[in-house]
């Protein structure tokens, strides 16, 4: 199946310049949200993954059925305030500024091993935060899956120590 048939390419959104990837699209229709699951639940089954890990929020969508499909736990990575257990934090460096990402402390446990889902690899910070905070609880990312990859960017760089899977590059 042509998965990027399937997005919506959405010209100066947020701002003018921009060309947004809307996936919206690609959800809508089943048998393309389907195969892209399944594309990433197949590059998954033999590396023994113990639980996937979603940053908020689009990683939620792409990674809870991946979840459901191995038949392991879901991990949400969410920003400041929004997790209501004790959570480890990480901050980490943006264009102009940083950002906060947390997860609970008892999410991951030592040994784990550990795939990170999102819809998008971009600049790479998001996932590079979300890898730092799953070692610092002891767990091994073994994979980091995309649906859509803006190769451009050069986010791959910042994590190119891991297994890296897109669906879509641009």
């Amino acid at each position: 199946m042509n998965l990027e048939a399937t997005i919506r390419n959405i010209k100066d959104f947020p701002k003018e310049g921009i060309d947004f990837k809307d996936i919206t699209t690609l959800l809508k229709d089943g048998k393309a949200f389907k195969c892209a699951v399944d594309q990433i639940i197949e590059d998954l089954k033999d590396k023994n993954v113990d639980v996937i890990v979603g940053p908020e929020a689009r990683g939620f969508l792409m990674g809870t059925p991946v979840a459901y499909g191995l038949e392991i736990g879901f991990v949400p990575v969410r920003k400041p305030g929004k997790l209501p257990a004790e959570t480890e934090k990480f901050e980490y460096d943006l264009e102009y500024g940083t950002d906060v990402l947390e997860i609970h402390k008892d999410a991951i446990k030592p040994g784990q091993r550990v795939a990170i889902v999102d819809d998008l690899l971009a600049t790479g910070g998001t996932m590079g935060a979300a890898a730092k905070l799953i070692e610092k609880l002891g767990g091994e990312v073994v994979a980091m899956e995309f649906l859509i990859e803006l190769e451009f960017l050069n986010g791959r760089k910042k994590i190119d120590n891991y297994h890296i899977n897109s669906l879509i590059t641009y």
